[in-house]
């Protein structure tokens, strides 16, 4: 597990420090936010920096 750090404040929306989240419609009617995806990206940064690490 790679969660993102304390370092962006969770929202009722968009994450927790265990990783990006959203809430979907089952029919399409919600997409992610702008903050979400920013959210989602950071994570996928996070995770990637920690393999390049892992890998050496």
């Amino acid at each position: 597990m790679a969660p993102r750090s304390y370092s962006i404040s969770p929202q009722v929306r968009g994450g927790t420090p265990y990783g990006a989240t959203t809430i979907a419609g089952g029919d399409g009617s919600r997409q992610p936010s702008e903050e979400e995806l920013a959210i989602a990206r950071y994570q996928g940064e996070h995770v990637a920096k920690l393999a390049v690490k892992l890998h050496g």
